[in-house]
């Protein structure tokens, strides 16, 4: 008996130095994770009236927006993905964060940003998605208070965030903005792969309203409700959503100018993710912060084959 205990007890090895390491290294690096900042709040999603009727209209023109739409704010808890951003792509997810430092800091010379920042994004995008081109229709600065929609005429001189989930986008609209951007290539365009992707930066740091992304495999194509939606002379469709408790909602505290936000508004392959939900929503830690400053920028991704 002692000499089976001793063979028994020899089969059992002692951890390796480099087992003992990596271990060590493992729980390192988790005690180095910053502390998370999870959210509980509410988003706004579209209150379907059940009349049958589509969603009311948008009119963007002429300094103003009118949005008449109803909406429902629903509680959610969102979570913040600091410290695990790689885990989230634009073909997992639909949304990916990554570091970027641009030249441009306040964003306020129009020339400046159409000329020099455009092309920054132009190369950020064509190095993350390996798309041959990338052609930017528009871009929104945002500086306004919370409830700028209120503000009446001019309202979009004090632009603010958009507190209500939606994509900008629908199917159909992705064709149309291709199709106005590209009248003359669009049929040749639509039999490969194309893009619509958002590059969304803070250009101060974010406490107040941040922006929050849905992942796409939790949000079913019949939770979308194709909207139209009208500036100045394109008339094209986006879409907003129902409520569904199963939608799950992530953000990154404390963004700063260098950190990028992707959102992918639609994307023609049909074997990723094709869309991401979006919102602006209250932090009440920071309810009293100062406005949030955001720049947009719109982006047609093409590819070659």
């Amino acid at each position: 008996m002692p000499v089976l205990f001793s063979l028994l007890r020899t089969t059992v090895p002692s951890p390796s130095p480099a087992t003992l390491k990596m271990h060590a290294t493992q729980m390192l690096a988790s005690t180095n994770l910053p502390a998370k900042h999870h959210v509980e709040t509410t988003l706004n999603y579209w209150d379907d009236p059940g009349d049958g009727l589509p969603p009311t209209p948008i009119f963007i023109g002429k300094g103003r927006i009118t949005n008449e739409r109803p909406h429902r704010p629903h509680h959610f808890l969102v979570t913040d993905i600091t410290g695990e951003e790689e885990k989230y792509t634009l073909d997992s997810h639909g949304f990916q964060y990554c570091h970027h430092e641009s030249s441009e800091k306040d964003f306020t010379d129009e020339k400046e940003i159409r000329s020099k920042y455009y092309q920054e994004c132009k190369l950020l995008l064509k190095d993350i998605t390996g798309a041959s081109r990338v052609h930017i229709f528009n871009h929104k600065v945002r500086r306004g208070p919370t409830q700028w929609h209120h503000l009446g005429l001019k309202n979009l001189a004090n632009r603010g965030p958009v507190t209500r989930t939606h994509v900008d986008q629908s199917y159909a609209g992705a064709e149309l903005r291709l199709r106005w951007e590209f009248p003359d290539e669009a049929d040749e365009l639509v039999k490969r792969r194309y893009q619509i992707i958002n590059i969304w930066r803070p250009i101060e740091k974010v406490f107040k309203d941040p922006i929050a992304v849905a992942s796409a495999d939790s949000v079913p194509d019949a939770d979308l409700v194709g909207a139209e939606m009208t500036e100045d002379n394109f008339k094209g469709e986006s879409w907003v959503v129902r409520h569904n408790p199963n939608h799950r909602w992530f953000y990154k505290h404390g963004m700063t100018p260098q950190d990028v936000l992707l959102i992918k508004c639609f994307d023609s392959d049909t074997t990723v993710a094709r869309r991401c939900l979006h919102s602006a929503f209250e932090d009440p830690a920071h309810r009293d912060r100062e406005s949030r400053q955001s720049i947009e920028v719109r982006c047609l991704v093409c590819y070659d084959g």
